[in-house]
């Protein structure tokens, strides 16, 4: 997956319906999530489109407990933006998940100004379940 930085420097340089693509684009970059996986429990509330954000512990000794997410919507742009938000957390320590501003760090793309309010209004409670779930695995 594409750094967050990486990503602006892009999206910096596009415009209006680009952007739209970009994001597209971003979503189809996601790990694929199996079927099995997309489960009431895992569905985020408040979305527009169907999202479901998985967390997955890489316990070997070159990963050291850090998290890797599975994700996917039923929407292409709704998927490119949870792309855009698992790319500021993905492969992470924990704790340290738990503790990032996520939506600071999206804040230099400008969503609320790009998308409609219908395509941004789960963004919150995407990033409030990834940040409380890092926060579970922390505490251990």
């Amino acid at each position: 997956m594409r750094t967050l930085d990486d990503i602006f420097e892009e999206y910096s340089f596009l415009e209006g319906d680009d952007r739209y693509t970009m994001l597209v684009e971003l979503g189809r970059e996601l790990d694929p999530m199996p079927e099995p996986l997309k489960t009431d429990a895992t569905k985020v509330r408040g979305c527009s489109a169907s999202v479901w954000v998985y967390p997955t512990k890489l316990d070997d000794a070159e990963n050291d407990g850090r998290l890797h997410f599975l994700a996917d919507s039923n929407a292409g742009i709704t998927k490119g933006i949870v792309a855009l938000v698992l790319s500021a957390v993905q492969d992470r320590p924990a704790r340290e998940i738990a503790e990032t501003d996520i939506a600071a760090l999206l804040e230099p793309f400008g969503l609320k100004n790009q998308l409609s309010s219908n395509r941004t209004q789960g963004i919150p409670n995407m990033i409030a379940l990834i940040r409380e779930t890092a926060a579970r695995y922390a505490a251990g």
